[in-house]
């Protein structure tokens, strides 16, 4: 079954095409990787599909219900966003940033109930950051940070995730953590699609490849099988080998000369 399903999805910014045609499908329990360069349509993409952009063509499925049909309640019970980065402006603490995830479910004016705490401390302990609720979120390292926001996610209810570059800024330490971290969450059935700049990334832990160029689906499919020289040069304008080392595929970028 499908989680989320694409279709033929077109948007402009005035006069400007962003999106043109674009198509694809993520499959329930799996971790889909969106690569492309910057101003590929990869921010609009999921701003359509999170429903902050209105105005475009075409269809989007998510969990079985067109986006457009639903709610912004219901949107945010059926796919939760992790952003690349979030700097609040007061300096919450990591429990508190955790219990926005349950804002879905509480009335205006309201106050989280004694059962949106509990799902916000289930949702740091599944993170292992319990020991970090009441941390400022502003001294946390970048990888607390990153987990703090995915465990925000999993306390929303949803079983949806998508992450604009969960690894950005990280170290390489932070990194497999937090990749890690998300294939756990598939492991248990959530679907999860993520955004990289990092074509490597996507061969490591992907198991599925939705590649934008200029606002198109230039490739889709096992990251093994459709990323190659070619589609690395379209994407990035550069030429790169990919190997077969110890059965893995790795990213061969060429020396530069001195």
């Amino acid at each position: 079954m499908n989680a989320i399903m694409v279709s033929e999805l077109e948007f402009s910014y005035g006069d400007a095409g962003v999106l043109c045609g674009v198509s694809f499908s993520v499959e329930e329990g799996s971790m889909c990787a969106l690569l492309g360069k910057n101003g590929s349509g990869k921010t609009t993409l999921f701003g359509c599909m999170l429903g902050l952009l209105g105005g475009y063509s075409g269809s989007i499925m998510i969990d079985g219900a067109e986006a457009k049909s639903l709610s912004p309640q219901a949107l945010s019970q059926r796919a939760a966003y992790v952003p690349q980065a979030h700097n609040p402006v007061f300096n919450y603490s990591a429990l508190d940033m955790v219990l926005m995830g349950r804002a879905n479910g509480i009335r205006v004016f309201g106050a989280p109930s004694k059962a949106d705490v509990a799902k916000a401390e289930t949702a740091m302990e599944r993170m292992g950051i319990a020991e970090l609720r009441d941390r400022g979120f502003l001294h946390l390292s970048g990888g607390e940070r990153q987990l703090v926001l995915i465990a925000r996610a999993i306390a929303q209810g949803a079983n949806i995730f998508i992450m604009d570059e969960p690894t950005s800024g990280l170290d390489f330490g932070n990194r497999l953590l937090v990749m890690r971290t998300i294939r756990s969450l598939t492991n248990e059935g959530r679907t999860v699609l993520f955004s990289t700049h990092e074509p490597q990334q996507a061969l490591d832990h992907a198991d599925r490849l939705i590649a934008l160029a200029d606002g198109t689906a230039a490739a889709e499919g096992i990251p093994g099988e459709v990323l190659d020289s070619a589609l690395i040069e379209r994407l990035y304008g550069v030429h790169a080998d990919i190997a077969a080392v110890s059965g893995r595929r790795v990213l061969l970028p060429p020396m530069t000369e001195l």
